[in-house]
């Protein structure tokens, strides 16, 4: 085996406050220097020898998840103006192919966007905004082939079957929301936002379909540089509303969607401190707002009078229960709440009725579908566990009827009896007791010598909700448990469990995850010998900042597109999203956010110890975690640790942040950190399958010459 691959030293003084830090591979910055692709490159073919023992095992757990996808499958049709929309998959295909029907069944498939046929010839290819005009003759959406978020916007004649000639180039879009494209309701004006130089969406256009870009209308451009903002219709389509947000404040603005030049509306002016979230529902809106509520309350407003003086309280704040969203039918509104780490769903109908949704599981997660039909009392969503593959409801909200109307299929004999979800608690160093989701086999034994894979985030308010994920089932029927931490930096536990782990209360996420491990250790599920963690982006921070605090701790990590050279990064507003984030992490030009960040960052307190076996990842391309931050800490770990345990750097060259973008290929992502998991916690003597459970029966003669052959290197 060669030696693994140095990185040159280069000296780099920062000086800040009058302390002057040495960065010795600061110039990885620098993308055009030979040396940085060098390196990169040396790291990725050292990662291929040294993991090379474990190829077979790679593509066996290729194997095993791949076959429990319905490769070929289609999405729930739904019903949208004269059409049924759907999006399809197809067996050896990496990306959907987004079709729409007319009414009547016995009509031919159109099919709107072959993302296919986009990504031929390309490494990476993400769809963004994917959106039909109101009268379905046109469509807009926006493509990245890099992996930057930035995104090219076109349009496309439905009944032409041909591209406009305007293309839009650097703007915004969002492949979890959408939020960066909309239409008016005469269907020949389009909204959309485009980028500043630190890809942050700042200026709202207007555009006329045929006409020249050079034509567009700027109607805002957000100037204040810790606000991004975003663009959405209501479900009835009566307006566009423009979201402003910053980690401290929103604001919404409003138009009619029936009049795209008219005004744009502030529905209440900004305010420190204060956020707010709107929806209309017949010439109200109704607000989930913090304004004199920590965890949120509801309140409502009409149309002429929506500023702040003018809200009528429907829901009062709760201490135990967090506000996290509304949305609204016709005659019906719905909550989003979150109690005890897990998301509620609230109902209010006629004559202000109220009810929840009950759920079965003891831990689980809920995401709302798109519902595009404002007039219904049908109210559809998303439900699983983690053991509850992903399930469609349709869920009457007028008498309570919960109806199953379609399941992910598992393919390979998944049975869900033989697994276990449950919910336990650990004390933090405070006395806060941090809730953990658990899932393994039902024959465990808790005698301290089981694998597990604990995985935390902890930032930014977002909550991490048991959800299924059919490929966690190759380390689950190797004998792993599989863990969630809901730590503070999360809103899991309400508004004050966020504001506990960002800030100067940063560290509350890292020592309430250093909880959760000691307690899954004491309590027989792993051990120091057993135990691994992962998290990706703010949650590679976590994890990289537990690691340098506990190195002892663990076995091995794997800390993907990992946010670790925390100073360095929020003080250079050049780079994307650190104004934005000042009331995340905190501004460095600030002598006392600076000593506290400091005390923390994991690339600034990398000591001369043994660590964990480590996997790090990172994406060339990536806008929000830059490279050089993986890098850097792979470098300087390889120049202080004193231990041989291995340390891998794996660089996706044509990605960004999420790293492939193509089902097959993310899959190969994943049996590589899964064959480094298992060859580090379990070594390959003890890494076969049960080859009968995991891989699908008609899949089994295809595979028999592989898993021999594996099983031969194997044991």
């Amino acid at each position: 085996m060669s030696f693994f691959p140095t990185a040159p030293k280069r000296p780099h003084p920062i000086t800040q406050h009058g302390e002057t830090r040495i960065d010795n591979y600061y110039w990885m910055r620098n993308r055009e220097d030979p040396e940085v692709m060098r390196y990169l490159r040396a790291e990725s073919d050292y990662l291929e020898e040294v993991m090379g023992h474990t190829k077979p095992l790679q593509d066996l757990l290729y194997a095993e998840m791949k076959g429990r996808i319905k490769e070929t499958d289609s999405s729930l049709p739904e019903k949208r103006g004269g059409y049924i929309y759907y999006t399809r998959m197809e067996e050896g295909h990496q990306y959907p192919i987004y079709c729409r029907k007319k009414e009547s069944p016995e009509n031919s498939e159109e099919i709107l966007l072959d993302q296919n046929l986009l990504a031929a010839g390309k490494s990476f290819c993400s769809v963004g905004a994917l959106i039909v005009s109101p009268d379905g003759n046109k469509l807009a959406y926006s493509v990245d082939v890099e992996g930057t978020e930035v995104y090219t916007l076109y349009l496309k004649d439905l009944v032409n079957q041909v591209i406009y000639p305007e293309a839009i180039e650097n703007t915004f879009s969002s492949v979890y929301f959408h939020t960066g494209v909309e239409w008016a309701n005469d269907s020949e004006t389009l909204f959309y936002i485009t980028l500043d130089e630190a890809e942050r969406p700042y200026r709202l256009f207007i555009h006329k379909i045929g006409t020249s870009t050079s034509q567009d209308t700027l109607i805002f451009q957000e100037d204040d540089e810790a606000f991004s903002i975003f663009i959405q219709k209501t479900r009835d389509e009566a307006f566009i509303l423009t979201h402003h947000h910053s980690t401290r404040a929103t604001e919404t603005r409003f138009l009619f969607a029936d009049q795209p030049a008219g005004e744009l509306r502030v529905l209440s002016p900004r305010v420190d401190g204060v956020e707010y979230f709107p929806t209309h529902q017949e010439g109200y809106f109704y607000i989930v707002t913090n304004y004199l509520a920590k965890n949120f309350r509801l309140v409502k407003a009409s149309v002429e009078h929506p500023e702040l003086e003018h809200w009528q309280e429907i829901i009062p704040h709760r201490e135990d229960v967090l506000l996290d969203y509304v949305d609204a039918f016709k005659n019906h509104v719905i909550l989003y709440e979150r109690k005890d780490a897990l998301r509620q769903i609230r109902i209010i109908g006629a004559n202000n009725a109220v009810h929840y949704v009950k759920f079965p599981e003891p831990t689980y997660n809920v995401d709302w579908e798109s519902n595009s039909n404002y007039d219904t009392n049908i109210f559809r969503f998303r439900y699983s566990s983690l053991i509850t593959p992903p399930s469609i409801i349709d869920y009457h909200m007028d008498s309570g009827e919960w109806q199953l109307v379609k399941q992910e299929e598992i393919l390979s004999g998944y049975d869900i009896s033989k697994y276990v979800s449950e919910r336990i608690h650990a004390t933090a160093a405070d006395g806060k007791l941090v809730p953990i989701s658990l899932v393994y086999k039902k024959d465990l034994n808790r005698d301290g010598n089981n694998p597990m894979l604990l995985y935390g985030y902890g930032a930014y308010g977002a909550a991490i909700d048991a959800d299924f994920n059919s490929r966690r089932f190759s380390l689950l029927d190797r004998g792993f448990v599989f863990a969630i931490a809901h730590i503070r930096g999360g809103s899991d536990m309400g508004r004050a469990w966020y504001e506990d782990g960002k800030l100067f209360n940063k560290k509350n996420s890292f020592t309430d995850f250093i909880a959760c491990a000691e307690h899954l250790i004491k309590e027989g599920f792993t051990s120091k010998e057993k135990l691994a963690i992962e998290g990706g982006s703010a949650g590679g921070l976590l994890v990289s900042a537990c690691l340098t605090m506990r190195p002892d701790l663990f076995k091995a990590v794997i800390a993907k597109v990992a946010f670790v050279d925390v100073i360095t990064t929020m003080s250079d507003p050049t780079i994307p999203l650190t104004t934005l984030e000042y009331d995340e992490w905190g501004n460095p030009e600030d002598f006392e956010y600076y000593k506290y960040m400091l005390s923390y960052s994991p690339y600034d307190n990398i000591r001369p110890v043994e660590y964990p076996h480590l996997l790090i990842t990172t994406g060339l391309n990536d806008p929000r975690v830059a490279y050089w931050e993986p890098a850097k800490f792979a470098a300087k770990l390889r120049e202080v640790k004193t231990d041989n345990n291995l340390l891998l750097l794996q660089t996706n060259f044509s990605s960004g942040h999420a790293g492939a973008s193509g089902r097959y290929d993310n899959l190969k992502e994943v049996a590589i950190d899964y064959a480094f998991l298992i060859d580090r916690l379990c070594g390959l003597t003890t890494a076969s399958v049960r080859d009968e459970e995991v891989l699908r029966p008609i899949e089994l003669q295809n595979a028999e010459s592989i898993i021999r052959q594996d099983l031969s290197v194997l044991q």
